[in-house]
């Protein structure tokens, strides 16, 4: 008998992603991906029967949505004093 994860291999896209798997998509920790469902952050499980199922592209929405760090800006070294003002 072919088991789920032989199966998941051959399949080209997976629509849903267990806690874990879902965490592991995003390159987060499964607590802190946790922490993100519960404060509205990222996007709350489908239930399927009684398992609970992520849905990718609602991941990556949430994804597209966190902020992106804004670049550093370069400021040149002060010549003299009189720059410090």
């Amino acid at each position: 008998m072919t088991t789920k994860a032989e199966i998941s291999a051959l399949l080209p896209i997976r629509r849903g992603f267990s806690e874990m798997e879902a965490a592991g998509y995003l390159s987060l920790s499964p607590s802190f991906f946790r922490q993100l469902v519960i404060a509205n952050k990222m996007p709350r499980p489908r239930l399927i029967g009684a398992r609970r199922v992520f849905d990718i592209q609602e991941l990556d929405a949430a994804f597209r949505r966190c902020r992106v760090k804004a670049a550093r800006r370069r400021t040149k070294a002060p010549d003299s004093m009189a720059d410090w003002k």
